[in-house]
């Protein structure tokens, strides 16, 4: 096969959620309502905790965060993907496509460091309550965020490194809605082999530390539940980190079912539910799982509606 570099005067073409026409207006009416709901959800889970000032703890600051950060890693995705449902060429250049893939990287890492330091926030609430103000105090809350995002965006800049120095063969379409790192890789050809190795490697150094962080620390709130005595003590304890739990479960149930494989084992159709799973999906249900069963989040929202109505 005639091998051509794509990535100077041309770019991609991206499949898409499905190839069939008559199913792009009804699909672009179902994510362009999720990606309201998203928006809107996170921006008031944003303002209620700014609004309430018994919302400004360590816990509703990474929240809060969080929302923004979910907030950008969707904008990262769903605009091109929408505009591409509407549209016959569903091109995108090839930096454009390195773009999409920077922020989506980046933004998603992030999300994962965020979700570790809401786990040892709870650890620290739970097993060690006397010390909480003193170890989870201000300047170390915004250290934890700025060695977030620093991590995460030096850790998508390998990407964009990796993917920009690739040769890519005659075929150009990407079987994906956005510019993910695996179907990008697939149509290489050039020898990743090595380069695959390098980056997952890093891959796992970054995402498995966050993970492994949040198993040690409900490890270790687990233990100390279990010596409460009374029920209604551990039922109390547990009750603060149910929606947090739910969230770990979604995000991280999908990206390892996604990239934690070798990339022969990459399936098109599998792969694209379980992206919109950790893409589209926790991010529109993050404000619903804090919200529905949190007093404080309640609280919060009901002050901020009394702020607007007036």
């Amino acid at each position: 096969m005639e091998t051509k570099n794509y990535s100077s005067d041309s770019g991609f073409i991206l499949l898409g959620i499905s190839s069939n026409p008559q199913l792009q207006k009804p699909l672009f009416a179902i994510f362009f309502t999720m990606y309201l709901v998203t928006v809107m959800g996170n921006i008031l889970i944003i303002l209620a905790i700014h609004s309430d000032s018994r919302l400004h703890t360590p816990m509703y600051f990474f929240l809060s965060n969080l929302s923004f950060m979910d907030i950008c890693f969707t904008t990262a995705i769903m605009p091109k993907m929408l505009a591409n449902l509407l549209s016959e060429t569903k091109a995108i250049s090839f930096v454009g496509c390195l773009v999409q893939m920077y922020f989506f990287v980046a933004c998603g890492n992030t999300d994962s460091y965020l979700l570790a330091s809401m786990a040892i926030d709870r650890l620290v609430a739970i097993c060690n309550p006397f010390h909480y103000d003193v170890v989870m105090n201000p300047r170390r809350c915004h250290l934890m965020l700025l060695a977030s995002c620093t991590i995460s965006l030096l850790h998508a800049l390998l990407w964009i490194l990796l993917v920009s120095r690739l040769s890519f063969c005659a075929s150009h379409v990407i079987k994906h809605f956005f510019c993910d790192t695996q179907p990008v890789l697939k149509l290489s050809c050039s020898d990743t082999s090595s380069s695959q190795i390098a980056v997952m490697t890093e891959t796992l150094a970054v995402v498995a530390t966050p993970f492994l962080c949040i198993l040690f620390s409900y490890l270790r709130i687990i233990i100390t539940v279990l010596r409460i005595p009374s029920a209604a003590g551990k039922w109390k304890a547990f009750s603060t980190c149910g929606s947090h739990l739910t969230v770990v479960a979604l995000f991280y149930g999908s990206i390892i079912y996604v990239y934690f494989r070798p990339l022969s084992m990459y399936s098109v159709v599998k792969d694209r539910v379980a992206t919109v799973m950790y893409t589209v999906v926790t991010p529109m249900l993050n404000p619903f799982i804090y919200s529905l069963r949190n007093k404080d989040m309640k609280r919060g929202l009901r002050k901020l509606r009394d702020r607007i109505h007036l």
